[in-house]
């Protein structure tokens, strides 16, 4: 089964306040099972508009990338994160298919 990721990408307007964000959503992250692939560092814009922050969170399946971001608890994290900062994000089943 492939594997699905959370790709985020945020402007953050108060990092003090966007600190109680990452904190409270924690617990979903847990309860789901996310791994961090990627968390901020450095990056380079070659097409397209950017952010001040990437993040790629890989979860087990598609289904579980979905009920993360659809519970109670990432509901109160996202929250947290309304007013101090502005994000995209999209989730996307991964690729288990043939390599070149």
């Amino acid at each position: 089964m492939a594997k699905a990721y959370w790709v985020a990408r945020v402007d953050v307007s108060d990092p003090d306040a966007y600190k109680k964000y990452i904190e409270a959503n924690a617990e979903a992250f847990r309860a789901y099972g996310a791994r961090f692939i990627v968390r901020g560092g450095r990056f380079e814009c070659k097409e397209g508009a950017a952010r001040q922050r990437n993040v790629v969170i890989e979860f087990d399946s598609y289904e579980k990338a979905v009920a993360c971001y659809e519970s109670e608890a990432y509901a109160y994290a996202k929250s947290l994160r309304a007013s101090h900062a502005v994000s995209d994000l999209v989730i996307v089943e991964g690729y288990d298919g043939p390599q070149p």
